[in-house]
């Protein structure tokens, strides 16, 4: 639900803010004083276009900010899978500059055009003479339509049914290119794995094996240096470590008993003496195992060649190989079997076809049952609309070329707008003011089913009054009080944009809009209503510039007459589900 419009710099409108509540909001004013100015706001946050002439003159940027709170779970979702931290609220800000350049963001975080009208879809629906007439979209209709089905869970049910059917179908075909070309793969196949098992064992032999190779490599060197230190050590001619150990223990044992003192350095030169002597045998075995036979050096320098050579060939690491002969086994063992798997897998695509071509058929008789009586109750609704003897049908055209994730129906809203002419589409015969009518209709059959919080309608009332003007407010007022179906206890919402008295008077809030000059400057200014400006108001509409006694007593009537009204229609709304829950 829309709680809060902040506008600066917007065309005229140097600065202001607006707070919203749920129900109906009328916006009225004199006719030029740019009653639509929250209409072309809220099209900004819905992501429409906007240049630099919509920068109000003198400033550099335009900028609207538009809260939301009572998210629904659709936007909640869109929320978290883009990160953007929330708690049920959202603040979306539009600003653009006089060089026409536009930034969006969501909670602070800047999104693209393309993502913020994504998100808008499930916070506003405008529906008027604007670029945004969701109800002309054929994949709107097909929405409509399918939240009037008396077995709601079919279009997902048949949604999933080809979600399998494509997965299926994208495993067929990528066997079955690579069984066109079977044989020349399969001796491919056969030679690789042939040369990778002569070589490649496991990840920790080929890690042992060049670690040995590195050392064999090495030998001469290691060699070297181990005899030089087992010859300092050990078996030097004369003075080696252990000589001079053992003479400088020997002169402390001679004079030990004259100081105790003495006793821990000949302790450790003793210590010392032992530990000269177990390295000096461990040089010793170390040197013998350098002694590598000719024939297993050759061997690991062939094989450590070998598997090198191979990692080159496949692209890959020496460690890697032993996965890539994993990789080749199971390739060569998919193409033998592909007959086998090719025939599996047309089985499956058979059944599944056959199981969403049923499953489609099931959602089109549903949807054409829906379709009639969906029909049925729009024209009935544009009877009371200022569109007498004008017709609503919805036509479901099964197409047995389509096969998608929504069935088989071509979907089509179709309308006549006057007696005897057969319906035609929707996009292509209706005008501005019945296209809002019509759409009103479809809303009020919807109600409680749509998933926007906040509907906007901009001059649904264009070339209507008397009655049909004041049925067009209780239905608007109707729409408004609707509890939604996204969740207890939320309201519907919904902004009009009027110039009748009929409409306004059966608003929950009114705003009026006003242009105000100097002479030099010319501004418009949206102030928010009290009880006894809205009888002004009201009056203004009904009588014109000068405000008579009878015109505002005509005004109170009408405003004591809506709540009369709407307050009627609590009482039977209340009855009728009394009476429901006994039953």
């Amino acid at each position: 639900m829309l709680t809060h419009l902040q506008l600066r710099d917007l065309v005229i409108v140097d600065q202001a803010e607006l707070d919203f509540g749920p129900g109906l909001t009328a916006l009225t004013g004199e006719t030029g004083a740019g009653k639509s100015i929250v209409v072309d706001a809220l099209l900004l946050i819905a992501g429409g276009r906007g240049g630099a002439d919509i920068v109000r003159q003198g400033a550099e940027r335009a900028e609207v900010a538009a809260s939301f709170a009572a998210l629904p779970d659709a936007a909640v979702a869109w929320l978290e899978a883009q990160a953007i931290e929330h708690d049920d609220e959202v603040i979306v800000r539009r600003v653009i500059g006089v060089d026409g350049r536009s930034r969006a963001y969501v909670n602070g975080q800047l999104v693209a055009l393309q993502q913020l009208r994504e998100f808008a879809e499930f916070l506003i629906e405008v529906h008027g003479q604007q670029e945004f007439q969701h109800l002309v979209k054929r994949s709107a209709q097909r929405e409509m339509l399918d939240e009037h089905l008396d077995q709601p869970t079919l279009p997902g049910v048949v949604a999933e049914i080809h979600d399998r059917f494509r997965a299926c179908r994208r495993d067929y075909d990528s066997l079955r290119s690579a069984a066109d070309n079977r044989e020349s793969r399969l001796d491919l196949l056969r030679y690789q794995l042939t040369e990778l098992k002569a070589e490649v064992t496991t990840v920790t032999a080929i890690e042992e094996l060049f670690v040995e190779q590195k050392r064999i490599s090495a030998s001469g060197r290691l060699s070297a240096a181990a005899q030089t230190a087992l010859t300092i050590v050990y078996e030097a001619d004369a003075d080696s470590a252990r000589d001079l150990l053992a003479k400088a223990s020997a002169a402390l044992r001679a004079v030990s008993d004259a100081d105790p003192a003495l006793a821990q350095p000949m302790q450790l030169l003793a210590e010392a003496t032992i530990l000269t002597d177990e390295a000096g045998g461990a040089l010793r075995r170390y040197l013998a195992t350098l002694d590598v036979d000719p024939g297993r050096q050759e061997e690991i320098e062939r094989h450590a060649a070998a598997l090198e050579a191979l990692a080159r060939k496949h692209r890959r690491t020496v460690l890697d190989l032993p996965a890539q002969l994993l990789s080749t086994e199971q390739e060569l063992q998919t193409l033998e079997n592909a007959e086998h798997s090719l025939a599996e897998l047309e089985r499956r695509l058979a059944l599944l076809e056959s199981e969403f071509r049923a499953a489609a058929q099931r959602l089109t008789e549903v949807r054409q049952r829906a379709s009639a009586a969906l029909g049925r109750e729009i024209t009935e609704l544009m009877q009371t609309l200022g569109m007498a003897g004008g017709r609503f049908a919805v036509s479901v055209q099964p197409n047995e070329t389509e096969f998608g994730p929504h069935g088989v129906d071509d979907i089509e809203f179709l309308v006549s707008a006057n007696p005897g002419q057969p319906p035609k589409s929707l996009a292509k015969v209706a005008s501005g003011g019945e296209l809002s009518r019509i759409s009103l209709a479809v809303q009020v059959a919807a109600a409680g089913k749509a998933s926007s919080l906040c509907m906007v309608f901009d001059e649904v009332d264009s070339g209507i009054g008397g009655g049909t003007a004041e049925i067009v407010g209780r239905q608007l007022r109707e729409l408004g009080r609707h509890e939604r179906s996204d969740g207890p206890g939320r309201s519907g919402q919904v902004l009009c944009v009027t110039h009748l008295a009929q409409v306004a008077a059966q608003a929950h809030t009114q705003f009026r809009v006003v242009k105000e000059t100097d002479g030099k400057v010319t501004r418009t200014v949206v102030n928010t209503l009290n009880a006894a400006e809205r009888i002004d108001e009201i009056a203004r509409m009904l009588g014109g510039i000068d405000i008579s006694d009878q015109a505002r007593a005509h005004a109170r009537e009408m405003l004591g007459q809506a709540t009369a009204a709407a307050k009627r229609g609590t009482a039977a709304a209340g009855k009728k589900r009394a009476k429901a829950a006994r039953n």
